[in-house]
């Protein structure tokens, strides 16, 4: 059972309790009005201390739909961290008001230091660099969705494979299926690092900087932006940010039934003439995201599925 659970990181479930989600999201995509009423009452609070646009509205559409209500911010200087707030403090005030909370915050740590102090329900909907467990459970949904199963895939993540929380979360997810192989494709500067790597033991890796030699080799393509707000260096951004570019020309030489994923927002590192191929599901991907949100919601809070 989820009820009363938080989710930090998808190692927090089991890959039985991630299935129980991902059934109840299809269930919902298939019969979407059957579930407008199961949060009636139902009250969750949206703590965005960091810029968001899926994310955040997916929340907040995911406990509409379900007929809950939403507080919150999504602006740090509309909330008491300007007047010295510690974040601790501001979970213990905001639990008493709400059902339950999701919160994203720019420090990669921030989310395991309020769940320690919230009696509520807590889904952490991104910390820094480290983890994005619901862009995680958006990925595999969409995947299962499209390709029928979660094993026996060849994915390669491509770009900002360093400070990506995206791809930290999916690789060690994705590593929990059967027959999972993996193609980490990041300028040196941005490999993928050896704390995620020793997450996957046991399963086959290889790390290269060059896109168009590994495209024909997978089944699913997830492109990744560089992330600006992680640099410090914005020289080094300025180098790195158009390393990759996916086009119509570099899918042509990619299996007919690759997906492109990419959790969004895009920059340029997809090229718009890529929008029209139907290997390319990112902005269906985005809306599997409010679905999946609206499945976890439902689970964490206990709601039993009408009958």
């Amino acid at each position: 059972m989820l009820k009363s659970r938080s989710l930090i990181r998808p190692e927090d479930f089991t890959v039985e309790e991630i299935d129980e989600v991902l059934e109840l999201a299809n269930r919902i995509i298939e019969n979407p009005e059957k579930f407008i009423h199961v949060c009636d009452g139902k009250l969750m609070a949206t703590l965005f201390f960091e810029p968001s646009t899926r994310t955040r509205l997916s929340f907040e559409s995911a406990i509409n739909r379900l007929g809950g209500r939403v507080v919150g911010f999504s602006d740090p200087g509309a909330s008491s961290t300007t007047k010295g707030e510690t974040l601790q403090d501001t979970i213990k005030t905001v639990s008493n008001y709400v059902d339950i909370i999701a919160m994203r915050h720019p420090v990669a740590g921030a989310a395991k230091e309020a769940v320690e102090v919230c009696p509520r329900p807590f889904i952490n909907a991104g910390d820094g660099g480290n983890q994005h467990p619901t862009q995680t459970l958006t990925d595999l949904l969409t995947i299962k969705s499209l390709r029928g199963t979660l094993e026996g895939h060849t994915i390669g993540l491509c770009g900002d494979l360093k400070y990506g929380r995206t791809v930290h979360s999916l690789t060690k997810a994705m590593s929990r299926y059967k027959g999972t192989k993996f193609v980490f494709i990041a300028p040196e500067e941005l490999k993928m690092p050896d704390y995620v790597k020793e997450a996957i033991a046991g399963h086959d890796f290889v790390e290269t900087t060059d896109l168009e030699s590994s495209i024909p080799d997978l089944d699913i393509l997830y492109m990744t932006r560089v992330q600006r707000e992680r640099f410090d260096d914005i020289e080094q951004y300025e180098r790195l940010k158009d390393t990759y570019i996916l086009n119509a020309e570099k899918m042509k030489s990619a299996k007919e039934n690759m997906l492109v994923l990419h959790p969004l927002p895009r920059v340029n590192e997809i090229s718009t003439d890529v929008d029209s191929d139907e290997r390319a599901v990112y902005f269906k991907q985005a809306g599997y995201g409010m679905y999946v949100r609206m499945a976890l919601i439902m689970k964490l809070l206990g709601i039993e599925e009408p009958k």
